[in-house]
């Protein structure tokens, strides 16, 4: 999907100040309203944007161990094992993988022992041959859009 200056302008927007309107920020752009909708349902509907929902923090909700759980999965069980995961709670996201396991999993935990229980719950999954675990000790990059929003929009041609 070829995103050009007024996307990149337009996301910039949506991603620095997710609480204002469409009216204002079709203002701030300097474009009619109507042009701003069909913008946001074209990066909608190619996938650009995928949501509009608050970002929640684990931690503030009573969970602030972070830790990234990979699993090694039985030949032929991938999917079975990658659908049972949304019956965890606690993974907040998993991804098939290349490398030293099949699946990686972003966990999340009250404590020490609340991981060790989750992770218990993975080893029992069938299909499941043994995890590994690495515990987060500090966020040194939050999760962030802009900087890729930018080049995207520098190498379409436009300012970022």
């Amino acid at each position: 999907m070829a995103v050009d200056a007024l996307d990149t302008r337009i996301l910039r927007l949506l991603i620095e100040q997710p609480r204002t309107s469409a009216r204002e920020y079709a203002r701030v752009l300097g474009i009619a309203r109507g042009t701003l909708q069909a913008r946001l349902d074209r990066l909608e509907r190619d996938g650009v944007i995928t949501g509009t929902g608050p970002a929640l923090s684990p931690a503030a909700l009573g969970h602030p161990v972070l830790a990234f759980v990979h699993l090694e999965v039985t030949q032929g069980h991938l999917d079975e094992v990658g659908d049972a995961l949304r019956a965890v709670p606690e993974i907040i996201e998993a991804f098939s993988t290349t490398g030293g396991g099949d699946l990686l999993t972003r966990v999340v935990a009250r404590d020490n022992g609340h991981l060790e229980d989750v992770i218990q719950r993975l080893i029992r999954l069938p299909g499941v041959v043994r995890t590994r675990t690495e515990v987060a000790l500090r966020e040194r990059v939050a999760h962030r859009m802009l900087p890729l929003v930018e080049a995207v929009g520098r190498a379409a041609g436009g300012a970022g």
